[in-house]
């Protein structure tokens, strides 16, 4: 029995079968490589992390001298991971035993100074999976200022009255327990997010007197008071006069002295020249 023969040889149509089906699977294993290459972080990153088992960056109302408590915990993982916690750009300190897969820390107590601060958990082998939480710390208006130091008439004095509330507050400026009115124009009042500033321009006596602050939200009011003293206007020390009368003075005193001194001068040169009359 004669031994199979491929008809029609290595160009016939059973090889261009061949050789599409070899292209044809070719042209899979690329498009099966570029799409594994593009999932590769995703497989490797397949993990999520949560905080207090909220996956996205959040923010976390709160009140000063509360205890928050953080909780980070890793999902979907295949191995143990190791956890790092941030405060804003700082690493935070963790104990053995805090680290993997799940990592708690406690803000205790909470204050003002925590609001906006943000709290960052990152897996240990690949720092880009992460989630945040920001403290939203809500607290009633405080103020801080000092009094102006006393000025002359016709200065300019500024009163500065700063602010820190969360929610913002409604600021205003009272004079002697009354709205300061803005209908004298040498009055500005100048206002950002921190502080509450009232200009005075050409300042009378008039004008000294008790200022108030006043922040109200929907947490509560505070106030803030200032005591303005406007000082007589000064005399400006007459400098030119004195200086000229002082030359006055000095040249008066020359010419005396050299008056003085030339008629000595005479007086002397008169004793040499007279003739010694005494006789025998």
């Amino acid at each position: 029995m004669d031994p199979p023969r491929f008809v029609g040889g290595g160009d016939g149509p059973a090889w261009g079968a061949v050789k599409m089906f070899s292209s044809g699977a070719s042209d899979l294993l690329l498009r099966a490589a570029l799409l594994a290459l593009a999932l590769l972080p995703h497989l490797i990153t397949g993990v999520r992390l949560a905080i207090n088992t909220i996956t996205e960056d959040h923010s976390l109302p709160t009140s000063p001298g509360l205890t928050q408590s953080l909780w980070c915990t890793a999902e979907n993982h295949i191995q143990d991971e190791e956890l790092r916690w941030f405060r804003a750009d700082r690493q935070v300190s963790l104990k053995d035993g805090n680290q993997v897969n799940a990592s708690s820390i406690c803000v205790s107590p909470v204050t003002v100074e925590d609001d906006g601060v943000s709290f960052t958990c990152k897996l240990a082998r690949n720092a880009s999976v992460q989630v945040s939480v920001t403290l939203d710390v809500m607290f009633a208006p405080i103020l801080s200022g000092e009094d102006p130091p006393p000025v002359g008439e016709d200065s300019e004095v500024t009163l500065g009255c700063h602010v820190k509330a969360n929610p913002s507050a409604q600021l205003a400026w009272w004079r002697n327990n009354s709205l300061l009115a803005l209908e004298d124009s040498r009055y500005q009042i100048l206002q950002t997010a921190q502080i509450l500033q009232l200009k005075i321009q050409n300042a009378q006596k008039s004008d000294a007197g008790n200022y108030t602050c006043v922040a109200r939200s929907t947490l509560g009011e505070e106030r803030k008071s200032f005591q303005l003293l406007i000082e007589n206007k000064k005399v400006p020390f007459p400098t030119e006069a004195v200086i000229a009368a002082a030359v006055v003075v000095f040249l008066t005193i020359l010419f005396a002295l050299v008056a003085r001194r030339k008629r000595f001068l005479k007086c002397f040169k008169r004793a040499e020249e007279s003739p010694n009359n005494t006789a025998l």
